[in-house]
């Protein structure tokens, strides 16, 4: 962070009379960790960091600590590591009288910066300006709303209303408050609209670079929960909540760009497709890379629930273009809107990851000049020619854990933890006994 980044913000502080702020750092999970401290304690620490406990990285969700981590643990004590605080994340939190929230990262600490998912991106970042390029991102998400009073869950409308004016008039105040407040937050939305399926929302944020957009995906899901409670509403970025119900997309839409951001570089006129050879090989990159990287963008168990034939995300190694049946969705058009949308991403995902995940294979395609395979048309469910995607979160850690490429995109100290939470993970949930099999074998077996 630049010195005159800190002056500028400490100077719009003490004009506001700010007497707290608020910090935030996010975990393996994309879970938004922080504190509040006062104003002189961010004075500070707003050049120097401060530290923050390393469990942050050693334990799950629900704050169980993980018994294989060996960066972190009973074993070493769970010390501090240094985070550093990111100027330029500064806002404002509408909902709370402007209270300031700042973001910060495990980028100048030496063990935590691997770990760290918000460092891993601007690594990966990092690595696409050594090539000459920039990204452009921004995630969109599908989430369900319940009524919090509710003793089960229920959702806050009835019907599979999508694209429904009425559905969204009868909870206006909320909606209307979340379009314009995560504006206020500086987390601005294309567009809000219900999507199929009772109580379930979906929105675009507006596009950025690429860590600009992670850091508002990584707010955009706190921000909603917080303004959903407001409203006796509790807003869920479960994957699948309901076997008879569609799944939850995090969906990521990428683009590359030239050095100084001025060229879209997935567009080219002059081919029949309106792709460039650039894009061709970014996409054949993220399909090569895809099975060996899944838990990166589907981290949970639940999240292999939502990545079933005929839900509205995709199974089958496959791209096509503007086909919402296939892993990646192909959108040329015009220079200033020719992406790629990857599908495979869930709304469970941490956005840090997905987006690294994303533009780290894709310069893998385009270093090895990967060739595209055939485009899928019609339906990619039916289009098993060049493979499936693992169909378990076991399955797909191992398959990670097990990639010398995967090592290689992200370097193998990450994969090594990043790997172990999610076998962690697949054990909470081997334990569990589920009303599934209280149902089917209660009584009768």
């Amino acid at each position: 962070m630049q010195k005159q980044d800190t002056t500028a913000i400490i100077k719009k502080m003490i004009e506001e009379n700010t007497t707290r702020v608020k910090l935030g750092v996010t975990d393996i999970d994309g879970i938004l960790r922080g504190k509040m401290v006062s104003f002189e304690k961010f004075i500070s620490i707003a050049e120097k960091g401060f530290g923050f406990c390393d469990v942050v990285f050693g334990w799950d969700a629900n704050d169980a600590a993980y018994d294989n981590a060996a960066f972190t643990g009973w074993h070493t004590g769970y010390p501090d590591a240094l985070a550093t605080i990111d100027a330029a994340t500064l806002r404002e939190i509408p909902w709370e009288d402007d209270l300031p929230l700042v973001l910060a990262d495990f980028s100048n600490d030496k063990k935590a910066a691997h770990l760290c998912p918000r460092s891993l991106l601007k690594q990966v970042i990092g690595q696409l300006a050594e090539a000459g390029f920039t990204a452009q991102a921004a995630q969109e998400f599908e989430w369900f709303n319940f009524k919090k009073e509710a003793a089960t869950p229920e959702p806050i409308s009835t019907g599979m209303f999508g694209y429904s004016l009425l559905r969204a008039s009868q909870n206006s105040a909320y909606f209307q408050q979340l379009f314009s407040d995560l504006l206020d937050f500086g987390v601005p939305l294309e567009g809000l609209h219900t999507e199929t399926g009772p109580g379930v929302y979906e929105a675009a944020i507006t596009y950025s670079d690429a860590l600009e957009a992670a850091d508002r995906a990584v707010l955009f899901k706190t921000g909603v929960k917080e303004i959903a409670s407001r409203h006796n509403i509790t807003a869920s970025f479960m994957a699948k909540w309901h076997e008879k119900l569609p799944g939850c997309s995090g969906h990521v839409h990428q683009s590359l760009w030239n050095s100084d951001g001025t060229k879209n570089l997935f567009f080219d006129s002059g081919s029949n497709s309106g792709m460039s050879p650039l894009m061709t090989h970014f996409m054949a990159g993220q399909l090569f890379c895809l099975p060996h990287i899944l838990p990166m963008y589907a981290p949970t168990t639940n999240s292999y629930k939502r990545l079933v034939e005929g839900a509205w995300a995709p199974t089958t190694l496959t791209w096509g273009i503007d086909n919402r049946t296939t892993a990646l969705r192909a959108l040329p058009g015009s220079a200033g809107s020719t992406r790629l949308e990857t599908r495979v991403v869930g709304s469970d995902s941490n956005p840090y990851l997905a987006i690294a995940a994303c533009l780290a294979s894709g310069l893998y395609g385009i270093k090895n000049k990967l060739s595209l395979q055939a485009m899928t048309i019609g339906n990619g469910y039916a289009d098993g020619q060049y493979g499936s995607l693992p169909k378990s979160l076991e399955a797909a850690a191992l398959a990670m854990q097990n990639a010398p490429m995967a090592s290689e995109l992200f370097g193998a100290a990450f994969v090594q933890h990043f790997t172990g939470t999610r076998l962690w993970e697949t054990r909470q949930y081997a334990k569990a006994v589920t009303d599934w099999e209280l149902k089917r074998y209660f009584e009768i077996i």
